[in-house]
């Protein structure tokens, strides 16, 4: 069996989140909230999690997968009861169980880590991890003894005015050896104001058995902060993003205004790139060197490559190459590749298309469902016509062909090498290599006409 087993309570409703999703699986920093303390746990030294899941049991169950190992709470009736639902699954366990909160995405694996270290090293039957507060309000206070030792927890609701002035409080993470924590468990009771088993009387119990009960603070006091509604999911989701901020500019990313930048922790972003305001960078975005991006540029799981400009862009799951020079007001959708010095001007849309090596689509243009080779250009107000009311249909822009403003390529279509296509065109016909295709009614101008019309 493993050393060191993480339980994560997620069993709680959320109230106060006025939400019908599970409080856990609210996002920060473009990832639920257990995502976060999962990955915080296995960092920890964590072999095997075990997650206690309660309200909407099964949409947290189907997020966790085969991840973790799940115990339910069908009654929430205290966080020591939570605990309690384990039982079963740990009944052959001999070592550490951690107890981590399902509702804190800032926590930290390498401070988990040592907190684990310091209970092992300390010889405690049960540690817990503190933090030192300005103000305390709505946290338990830590408990100690002339030894320092702790001697037990007390909630805010049933603290004494001398014991609310403490400024050591309770972060719910715990590491308690096993199998003493379910002897303790088995000993508690609901006599306080909330009516539940708390957790935090299991401390009291190992104290009672004679056995010793440490306490480890913590610096980083925002790590515990525990998320109970929207207000507190914005306040997490703004350390979070300032500390992925700081993490890139100290790796060689300039970021111009903090405040107005939103990058998830999951992007990856190249040295000396420049990330203009009101940016978004989301999902498996990785972005290379000497970039600038934004102002106004939203992309989702797109790969950028090097000394790309990206202007008042919104791309998803795309590629995009290297010296490429896209916007303002462009549309990339999903599986696009922009191959390396490709211009794109303003009010461009591209979809499901490849567009090859040094090609431009100046502006106004919809390219989708379409292969353009190296060299070409797009006129103004290029139209891929990709569907005929019932099927998707590609568009074939050979390399060196020219297509002038204006034109409909009405897919399947193939515009050969070096061709030339004359403004205006509507083709309907495969245009060979080197040909010129020219597809519009011929002008005719009616003498006198204007003025015979303005005289009705």
């Amino acid at each position: 069996m493993s050393k060191m087993v993480a339980v994560i309570l997620a069993a709680g409703k959320g109230t106060r989140m006025r939400s019908k999703l599970p409080k856990v699986l609210h996002k920060v920093g473009g990832k639920p909230m257990l995502e976060h303390v999962m990955t915080a746990a296995e960092t920890a030294g964590a072999d095997k999690s075990i997650v206690v899941v309660g309200f909407e049991s099964e949409q947290v169950a189907e997020f966790i997968g085969t991840r973790a190992q799940i115990a339910v709470q069908a009654e929430q009736l205290g966080t020591g009861h939570a605990v309690m639902q384990t039982a079963d699954l740990l009944k052959d366990f001999s070592g550490t169980v951690m107890i981590i909160c399902g509702d804190t995405p800032l926590l930290d694996g390498c401070e988990l880590k040592k907190f684990y270290l310091e209970h092992q090293a300390s010889g405690a039957a049960a540690t817990v991890l503190t933090a030192i507060m300005d103000n305390p309000a709505g946290y338990g206070r830590i408990l100690r003894d002339a030894e320092d030792h702790v001697i037990g927890i007390v909630e805010e609701k049933d603290a004494n005015p001398v014991q609310k002035a403490i400024c050591e409080i309770n972060t719910g993470i715990y590491c308690i050896e096993a199998p003493l924590l379910f002897e303790a468990l088995a000993g508690l009771t609901c006599d306080n104001a909330q009516g539940e088993y708390y957790l935090t009387d299991v401390l009291s119990k190992i104290n009672e058995m004679g056995k010793f009960v440490g306490g480890v603070s913590t610096a980083d006091s925002d790590m515990i902060m525990g998320i109970n509604s929207r207000r507190q999911l914005a306040e997490a989701e703004a350390i979070m993003r300032q500390r992925i901020i700081d993490k890139l500019m100290d790796q060689g990313v300039t970021i111009m205004d903090p405040a107005s930048t939103f990058i998830e922790g999951t992007v990856e972003i190249g040295q000396d790139t420049i990330i203009y305001p009101f940016t978004w960078l989301e999902g498996s975005t990785k972005i290379g060197a000497d970039n600038i991006i934004g102002p106004n540029v939203r992309l989702t799981n797109v790969v950028v490559g090097n000394s790309t400009n990206l202007q008042f862009v919104y791309g998803h799951d795309c590629i995009v190459g290297s010296g490429v020079t896209v916007g303002p007001y462009v549309h990339l959708r999903p599986d696009t590749v922009i191959s390396d010095e490709v211009k794109i001007g303003n009010f461009v849309e591209v979809k499901n298309s490849n567009i090859g090596r040094g090609s431009k689509l100046p502006h106004l243009s919809y390219i989708g469902d379409s292969d353009i080779g190296e060299r070409v250009n797009m006129g103004c107000g290029t139209i891929t016509v990709n569907y005929d009311g019932k099927k998707k249909h590609r568009t074939v822009v050979e390399d060196d062909a020219f297509v002038g403003c204006n034109s409909n390529l009405v897919a399947p279509v193939t515009v050969g090498a070096g061709s030339y296509i004359g403004a205006g065109s509507t083709v309907t016909k495969d245009v060979p290599p080197d040909d010129l295709g020219v597809a519009r009614a011929r002008q005719t101008n009616i003498k006198g006409w204007a003025a015979k019309y303005r005289n009705r």
